[in-house]
């Protein structure tokens, strides 16, 4: 399973003019990831041209780049066309839309001998279904599949279109119908090594109410989040910044020498139950950084802004940034 967070994926409709700039990290600073996207941000009219300009942007983009590309594909008949495409093998992933089991094995049977990996995206009214769900699961954990799953994606505008609902602009998605369904999710996949990346957030306005969300997104466990906006980038990713003081905690969890329960910061340590929870902290820290602590605040178990987590690799902790595909997910 891979175990690096993504963070902000900056959906871009592959009609965009800009798109080698993008690929290339040359047009975003903050990006990390981006997904081209050949589905519902394209029109049935403009497919042709959007597959145009991806084929001219995946020629002419470099091999490698700072951020890590993806393509979500239409179907499978345009996930055939750009796996034909010249420099295809410079993309990390390809986003899966309406993911379900019935229909993964003709997207396995395009991608075999290549070494992309996959985002499925969970947005089909089987969501609803915890059996379907865990069918899915089954189906997901099989050899030929299992290695190339990066995430799950949770759709969730697709999924409140099928109730004949719109998200609403004073409530984060979790106070939706859909927070139970997403909850399901987590219990579902998450045990099982799968993660999971949590549904855009559409209405620009409402920064407070994305910020409250985010934050219910990593209680969540989630891994990262759909960004439809550059300017929602940095705010994504500050809440995926971790405090010093979760640093500390979870090097002291991972510490060889640790006990197996310890009291710190008046909470309870337990090393067998937290050690999860602490190789997340420190993955999520190496790849987006902590918070600076305020000045006069830090105590004595707090390490000063300046810690770097990657200077202390915990133990099983998959460190390094070996890209394959120009990609720092693939191994």
């Amino acid at each position: 399973m891979h175990d690096k967070p993504i963070g902000a994926s900056l959906y871009v409709p592959t009609t965009h003019r800009h798109l080698l700039e993008i690929a290339n990290g040359e047009r975003i600073a903050a990006l990390r990831s981006v997904i081209f996207c050949t589905e519902d941000a394209v029109a049935e009219r403009e497919l042709e041209a959007a597959l145009a300009n991806l084929a001219a942007t995946l020629r002419a983009m470099r091999a490698e780049a700072r951020i890590d590309r993806f393509v979500r594909v239409r179907n499978t008949g345009v996930l055939a066309r750009v796996l034909a495409m010249d420099g295809v093998e410079k993309l990390a992933a390809f986003v899966i839309p309406k993911a379900t089991r019935d229909n993964l094995d003709e997207y396995i049977g395009l991608l075999s001998g290549t070494r992309h990996l996959l985002m499925p995206t969970l947005e089909t009214a089987e969501v609803f279904d915890p059996a379907d769900m865990r069918a899915l699961r089954v189906r997901l954990s099989m050899p030929d599949i299992a290695p190339r799953i990066l995430a799950l994606r949770i759709g969730g505008n697709d999924l409140l279109a099928l109730l004949g609902l719109r998200r609403p602009r004073d409530m984060t998605i979790y106070q939706s119908p859909l927070g139970p369904v997403i909850a399901s999710l987590v219990t579902t996949f998450r045990p099982y090594g799968f993660r999971l990346t949590s549904p855009v957030f559409e209405h620009l306005d409402c920064p407070a109410l994305m910020a409250q969300e985010v934050q219910q997104d990593i209680a969540y466990g989630m891994v990262g989040k759909t960004a439809i906006h550059p300017s929602q980038i940095e705010p994504i990713e500050q809440h995926f910044r971790v405090q010093p003081k979760e640093v500390a905690m979870a090097l002291r969890i991972l510490d060889r020498d640790a006990p197996a329960v310890f009291k710190l910061d008046d909470s309870m340590c337990e090393v067998a139950t937290h050690r999860n929870w602490a190789n997340a902290v420190i993955a999520r820290a190496s790849r987006f950084g902590t918070h600076a602590v305020a000045a006069g605040t830090a105590g004595n178990d707090e390490p000063e802004a300046s810690v770097n987590p990657v200077a202390h690799p915990s133990p099983g902790w998959t460190d390094g940034d070996k890209r394959v595909n120009g990609s720092a997910f693939a191994k």
